[in-house]
């Protein structure tokens, strides 16, 4: 099974995250950008859909088992283009002229919760899952871009709150404080609320892509003129 794939219903495309718990290395990264350079290329598509296979996961965030061995073997080109290749996925979502909704199907933790904050829209179950960014627990810092479009996500009050507890958060309480559009009461309900919302754009790409472009732009430029001193140095854990 590959690693993202995606189907085209009526106006819109799903895209799927295929490997369970769709931990977040330079594979993962190019098969999203390619399904998003193949979903742009169909004229015929204004919406997509981000979700997950997984029963339990939407996304894990980084893959540590894939990291951790080319830190010890000093890949840094590897570290870097996996770097470089999550930024390069975050900007396309952030720029491609269609809604994207991200439908949260189970866990999002760490880069799989900012990888739906970089969706346009966010829908999640209630009944399975939490939301959190661990990342103050694990020692590892956002990057600057990172900040920038989650703030597009999260009333600031809650992202601080979240980012500096690393607390696990339901879609209750998500859908409370606005970040979600909806707490669905089962993955099936999720399903159906995503993909109606997303079908409802039927909106001209041009206009919807300069709309995205105008409101991200101060969010581009952190991730291109910010985020490459602390990739190219590798600043990538805190110990103490």
């Amino acid at each position: 099974m590959a690693i993202v794939e995606w189907k085209k219903d009526e106006n819109i495309a799903i895209i799927t995250m295929n490997t369970a718990e769709n931990r977040h290395n330079v594979k993962f990264a190019q098969a999203m950008l390619q399904a998003l350079d193949e979903i742009e290329a169909d004229k015929e598509i204004n919406g997509i859909v981000l979700t997950s296979s997984d029963a339990k996961n939407f996304s894990l965030g980084v893959d540590i088992e894939w990291l951790m061995p080319r830190m010890a073997e000093k890949d840094f080109k590897a570290i870097k283009d996996f770097m470089y290749g999550m930024n390069n996925v975050f900007k396309r979502l952030l720029l491609i002229p269609m809604p994207v909704v991200a439908a949260i199907n189970g866990h999002a933790f760490g880069n799989g919760a900012i990888l739906s904050c970089a969706c346009d829209f966010r829908f999640m179950r209630a009944d399975r899952g939490f939301f959190c960014f661990p990342e103050v627990d694990l020692g590892i810092p956002f990057l600057p871009g990172m900040i920038a479009f989650v703030k597009k996500a999260i009333p600031y009050y809650k992202f601080n709150e979240m980012k500096l507890t690393g607390r696990r958060v339901g879609a209750p309480e998500l859908a409370e404080h606005h970040i979600i559009e909806k707490a669905c009461a089962n993955v099936e309900e999720l399903m159906k609320e995503s993909i109606a919302f997303a079908k409802s754009f039927k909106k001209k790409r041009g206009i919807f892509g300069e709309h995205k472009k105008r409101l991200h732009k101060h969010i581009i430029e952190v991730i291109d003129k910010e985020d490459p001193e602390f990739i190219e140095s590798l600043f990538l854990f805190i110990q103490e």
